[in-house]
């Protein structure tokens, strides 16, 4: 029978070594990682799915209010109410404005934006904005997360299929679980430098419209502002596939306005031999059509899909344009704060006295809803959660009902 192994002196120190080693490399892996400045508290049910308006109310009055600086427009997502602010993502009761999940990172967010029944959030490390987490709607669950090189400022849209994440060098396409289809523009150490079409390039504005990305940028050496449409998801993802690619103006000044389809509309401010106009493109940059535009356009000026219509507040006015060609439909709502929302089979536009309530299929006021403002700066945008209307004022999210 062998004798039991003695452990020596030596022995007990090197083992009680590489058990400090190996502790405080954990302690080390836990400060740098991602989880230790994060907090995560999911809603204890699911948020209630709200059910649709019938029609618009006739009277509305403030039901509750929270700071949201990092959104472009409420956001409803799983029957709940999402503010973003600081560093902290909320998910909200309709009703109450109550706090139902609450995730927060110990770093600024850059945006957050409302995809997939899901709320999109987007927060800025040492490489940009490019710290991405995708949670649940209804109960603040993490799902899919990504981490890439991005701008230092990004701007968010969704078309029902992508989500694209524009800064002014760097663009990022991504798909529902947060898989990158299309990077265009700045790459940090390609590995093959000579897969971008443009280099060097401002970008301007991006819009998804199903299938195809279209980009507004100026590029070096262009007197104007360049139109390209893209590929949403290219075989090869580092690699853009330019549909169509073309110079649209003699000087900078153009606003991509929306993307439908192989249609892409653009507003061109007036020039030496034309006037201020709303141009469409086909899927080649090839302008097919062109309509008048009277009266200013703000540097705020911004559009969002309301059923069978984009409408396009300029600043003063609302101009409708159908989802399939991108033609104008109709003008309407002079003194308009906003491009407003769908509610019960109406458009609901914030005015400076109320909300007016228009015929979406021909702008045609029906009735206009009073409102108390207090001196609100445009664009308001609004969103619609059952019967509770939601607007972004500022930093803040209003609720209405």
């Amino acid at each position: 029978m062998l004798a039991p192994e003695r452990r020596t002196r030596l022995d007990v120190a090197v083992a009680a070594i590489i058990a400090i080693v190996a502790a405080v490399a954990v302690v080390v892996l836990w400060i740098h990682s991602d989880a230790r400045g994060t907090t995560s508290i999911t809603a204890n049910t699911p948020a209630t799915e709200a059910v649709p308006a019938l029609s618009p109310p006739e009277t509305l009055r403030e039901i509750w209010r929270a700071p949201s600086s990092a959104t472009a427009a409420p956001i409803v997502s799983g029957g709940a109410v999402t503010t973003a602010d600081g560093g902290t993502v909320v998910g909200r009761d309709r009703l109450t404005g109550a706090e139902l999940w609450r995730y927060q990172r110990d770093m600024p967010l850059c945006g957050a934006i409302g995809a997939w029944n899901t709320v999109v959030a987007v927060y800025r490390d040492q490489r940009g904005c490019g710290q991405v987490t995708q949670l649940d709607g209804s109960t603040g669950a993490r799902k899919a997360q990504r981490s890439s090189d991005a701008d230092d400022a990004v701007r968010l849209s969704h078309d029902g299929t992508y989500v694209v994440s524009r800064g002014s060098e760097r663009m990022e396409v991504w798909r529902s679980d947060l898989v990158r289809t299309l990077e265009f523009g700045r790459v940090d150490a390609p590995i093959n430098p000579d897969k971008q079409p443009r280099t060097g390039c401002g970008l301007l504005s991006a819009a998804a419209g199903g299938t195809r990305i279209s980009v507004l940028m100026h590029c070096p050496g262009e007197a104007g502002d360049r139109l390209s449409v893209l590929e949403a998801a290219p075989k090869d993802n580092q690699e853009p596939k330019e549909i169509g690619s073309d110079v649209i103006t003699s000087s900078p000044g153009a606003r991509l306005i929306a993307a439908s389809g192989d249609r892409t509309a653009v507003y061109l401010p007036p020039e030496p031999n034309s006037d201020a106009r709303i141009a469409v493109y086909d899927g080649t940059a090839t302008e097919v059509a062109t309509y008048p535009v009277a009266g200013p356009v703000s540097a705020d000026a911004t559009a969002a899909r309301n059923g069978g219509v984009f409408t396009w507040w300029t600043g003063t006015e609302l101009i409708a344009l159908s989802t399939s060609e991108l033609t104008p439909d109709w003008t309407a709502a002079t003194g308009a704060l906003g491009p407003g929302a769908i509610m019960g089979g109406s458009l609901l536009v914030p005015m400076p006295d109320g909300i007016s309530v228009l015929d979406p299929t021909n702008g045609v006021e029906q009735s206009r809803i009073p409102v108390t403002r207090n001196d609100d700066v445009a664009p308001i945008a609004t969103s619609v959660l059952g019967d509770v209307v939601l607007e972004q004022r500022g930093d803040e999210i209003v609720a209405l009902r």
